[in-house]
């Protein structure tokens, strides 16, 4: 993917991200939605400065033809991001929210549990779209 294309498909998926986890947050937690939201913008730029690194390495190791990966790959994919995401949220987590590392740990495995289903999906999905939009256009380690 072009930087262009790269920065599109991170900003479309933290925009859907961060909708749902406002929504998601407030329905669990009956928490105020501007406190919610204010956390999740936070959370949603840390995370698209590690998605967008992450992902241009992963696609330097595994090859830019996205479209090709199979359900292991992606799986391998969407469980190493959440990991490396993880480990920086937790000491950020417990900063703003002024919670021990238990109680952050347990809320961040929640988050991440949803996060990697969602990853999968929109991953996936989007590879899916633009295979169909630019069936002749692949994405080569040049445009990376």
């Amino acid at each position: 993917m072009s930087v262009m294309e790269r920065t599109f498909h991170t900003l479309l998926f933290e925009a859907i991200a961060l909708l749902l986890f406002v929504l998601l947050a407030g329905v669990v937690t009956q928490g105020d939605s501007a406190t919610l939201a204010g956390l999740g913008i936070g959370m949603s730029l840390l995370a698209m400065m590690i998605n967008f690194i992450y992902n241009w390495v992963f696609d330097h190791l595994a090859g830019a033809d996205r479209a090709v990966r199979g359900l292991k790959l992606r799986l391998i994919h969407a469980g190493l991001f959440e990991l490396s995401l993880m480990a920086v949220s937790l000491p950020v987590l417990m900063y703003v929210l002024k919670m021990d590392f238990w109680s952050v740990l347990v809320l961040d495995l929640g988050m991440v549990v949803f996060f990697l289903v969602y990853a999968f999906v929109f991953n996936w999905s989007y590879d899916l779209i633009r295979q169909r939009v630019r069936p002749d256009s692949p994405a080569s380690l040049g445009e990376c």
